[in-house]
This record gives structure tokens, C-alpha cells and sequence, in this order.
């Protein structure tokens, strides 16, 4: 991977917390050219460093009451190849994650209410070839959302 300079950082600390910022803006902070920053940004995009563009929506919005985290255990670790295709069919699982632990992987996944949360668990996840058990972690609230620091 290509090094990051002081002048990539700067723009990834102005761009991470506002994406839609125009980049003769960032050039203004950053006291260089809008053409500079179009060619990092770019080469940020191109090498890897910044992945995907898009807004966030807020889950409640669209009636999911309810952010779960599922620790899943499976008969063996090497299913996970065979398990991740079928929590890819599930449209309320957001993330998912092979792990160290007591678990085999971690899921995130958002439900309408308990009743939704239920049928997700019983009738989709735990049905689901290897899986042998699940515990389910309900958020109550989520106090901190940001990215990965960028050092000066």
C-alpha cells in the first residue's frame, strides 16, 4: 500500500466527518489547488484507503426498533464459507464478522421488534446449516459511532 502523507491525513480528517464537503473547501483548509484534492482523494479511493461513499440512514426511520448483536457458534469453524452466503440472504443483518472467542462469528443485525427479532433468530439464523447456537445481544443505545483515528 502506498504511504499516507500529512496532506492525505488532513483530507481524511475533513472528509470523514463530513463527506459531502466541497473539495474546494478542503482545498481552502488545506491551502492547496481543488485540482490536488480531486488527485488524492482519488488515489485514496484507488488504493484502498477510502472504501465506499453513501449516506447513513437511521434504522429507526424505517421501523427497526431494535440493533442486536448475535454471537453464532458453529459445528465446526471451517462452515463459516458455507454460513456467510446464508446470512447474506437476510436482509436485516448489516454486518458480520469471523471472530475469536467463545464464538465463531458475530453478527449485527437490526429488527422491527421482538416479535421480528424472534422470527430472525428462529425461523432464518438458527436454521441455518452449522449453526449450533446463537446469544443474543440487544443494544440499548449507541453512545459512540465514528472512524479509526487519523494521526497528524
Amino acid at each position: 500500500m502506498e504511504k499516507i502523507d500529512d496532506l492525505d491525513r488532513q483530507i481524511l480528517n475533513i472528509i470523514t466527518k463530513n463527506a459531502r464537503i466541497p473539495f474546494k473547501d478542503i482545498a481552502e483548509d488545506c491551502e492547496v489547488s481543488r485540482a490536488a484534492i480531486h488527485q488524492r482523494v482519488q488515489r485514496l479511493i484507488d488504493t484502498g484507503v477510502i472504501v465506499g461513499s453513501g449516506y447513513h440512514v437511521n434504522p429507526k426511520t424505517l421501523g427497526y426498533q431494535t440493533c442486536t448483536y448475535i454471537g453464532i457458534k458453529l459445528e465446526k469453524g471451517s462452515m463459516y464459507a458455507t454460513v456467510v452466503p446464508e446470512l447474506e440472504k437476510i436482509p436485516e443483518v448489516v454486518e458480520c464478522h469471523f471472530t475469536t472467542g467463545p464464538y465463531t462469528m458475530m453478527v449485527k443485525l437490526y429488527a422491527k421488534d421482538n416479535e421480528d427479532l424472534m422470527d430472525l433468530l428462529n425461523g432464518k439464523i438458527q436454521s441455518i446449516k452449522g449453526v449450533m447456537s446463537t446469544e443474543t445481544l440487544i443494544s440499548l443505545d449507541m453512545s459512540i459511532k465514528r472512524e479509526v483515528p487519523i494521526t497528524l
